[in-house]
Formats: structure tokens, C-alpha cells, sequence
């Protein structure tokens, strides 16, 4: 079974539950944490982040969209994916060490996240580049083949796992102080992602004023 198909059709028979959950007031609500919304000039400034946005996805027999929650730090990722109105129908949590994924129902286990979601889901999403490109970042694999009229890039390959992934930095924006990614195209064979962060928010240590204690 394809297993693309499966999780559309899983996700579109969600939605007639997902009424009855918003109605009630289910809401997907972020890990509490130390962290807390900051303010950079310079994107390398946090290793921290949160988004909302949306992907689609699209191979040749399949598509699907899904709305997209992500945190990131450096020692654990949180990955949502919900439907228009808001149920979780895929959730995968990751340290550098292991991974759980919850999907249709059921709860997999493994001790690589992109190992993890593509036995799974058969998606192999860069899971380990993606936080770099998200915040328009080149890792030591990539090559930049475009930039555009301000030096940032436009189009570059990783060609870290044959074949390579094509990622294309469509648009930009300003969020936290300063600018990254507003939507990105990843291709590689014939799957296709297409990210698009409506928010994204650097996440550090509140500061500490003078005479509190840390």
C-alpha cells in the first residue's frame, strides 16, 4: 500500500472528529520549556526556533497538505502535523539519539527521526538540513548554485544522499528581528515539498534582570 495514500486518506477521515474536537476546544499547545520568545539581528544568533506554516507534499500518484507546527533546539525537535482544523494526526519528536512518531493511531519507535519517518511514511524528508534551510542557512553539504540581488540564496544541491535535493528559496521575510525563509520548494526525483512558514519566532534564555537570581 502506498504509503502516502494511507496517511491522506488517514489525515481526510480526521475531519469529521476534528468538528467535534475544535467545537470542544482541543488545541495543539507547545512543550513547556525555558525558553522564550527573543529578539535577533542575525539568525545565527539562536539555535532555537518555533514555526507555523503549512507543507504539501507531492509525488506523482499523491498529494497532501497539512498544516505545520515545528520547535527546535539543539537537543530535541517536535514536528505537528494537523488538519484545517487543528486535530493532530502526526506527531514526531526527536533527541539526537532517538525518535517517536505517533500516526494513524499507532506509536513507532526508532533511534534516527529521518530513518524513522521514511520506513514509516516512505517520505525521506532531510530532516537533519531542514532547520538550516528553514532559516536560509547553507550546511557544509549544500552548494549554492543562484543567489539573488542581496547575496542570499536563491537556488542550491545537497548532495549529500544521491540523488540530490533541489531546494529553491521562493520568497522572504522579517520575523524575530530578522530575515528568513517565507516559503521554500525541496525537490528530489519525483517528490516535491513545498514549505511555507507563516510565523517563525527565535526561542532563548529569558534574561535575567539585575538582582533576581538566575
Amino acid at each position: 500500500m502506498n504509503n502516502l495514500k494511507r496517511l491522506t486518506k488517514s489525515i481526510f477521515s480526521y475531519i469529521a472528529l476534528s468538528a467535534l474536537l475544535f467545537l470542544a476546544g482541543c488545541q495543539t499547545r507547545p512543550p513547556l520549556d525555558d525558553l522564550s520568545p527573543i529578539t535577533v539581528s542575525d539568525v545565527r544568533q539562536t539555535s532555537a526556533w518555533e514555526l507555523q506554516g503549512k507543507l504539501a507534499i507531492k509525488t506523482p500518484d499523491d498529494k497532501l497538505s497539512a498544516n505545520l507546527y515545528w520547535r527546535h533546539t539543539e537537543t530535541h525537535d517536535k514536528l505537528t502535523l494537523t488538519t484545517m482544523l487543528g486535530t493532530t494526526v502526526l506527531t514526531l519528536e526527536a533527541t539526537p539519539d532517538s525518535a517517536h512518531l505517533h500516526i494513524d493511531g499507532k506509536d513507532f519507535k526508532d533511534n534516527n527521526a529521518q530513518a524513522l519517518l521514511e520506513r514509516v511514511s516512505g517520505w525521506s524528508i532531510p530532516l537533519a538540513d531542514l532547520p538550516l534551510w528553514i532559516t536560509g542557512q547553507i550546511g557544509p553539504d549544500d552548494q549554492v548554485i543562484e543567489r539573488d540581488n542581496q547575496g542570499k540564496p536563491k537556488l542550491l544541491t545537497n548532495t549529500q544522499t544521491p540523488p540530490p535535493w533541489q531546494v529553491a528559496f521562493l520568497r522572504w521575510q522579517s520575523q524575530s528581528g530578522t530575515t528568513v525563509p517565507h516559503q521554500l520548494k525541496l525537490e528530489r526525483g519525483d517528490l516535491q515539498l513545498k514549505l511555507q512558514l507563516n510565523q517563525w519566532q527565535a526561542l532563548g534564555k529569558p534574561a535575567v534582570m539585575i538582582g533576581e537570581k538566575p
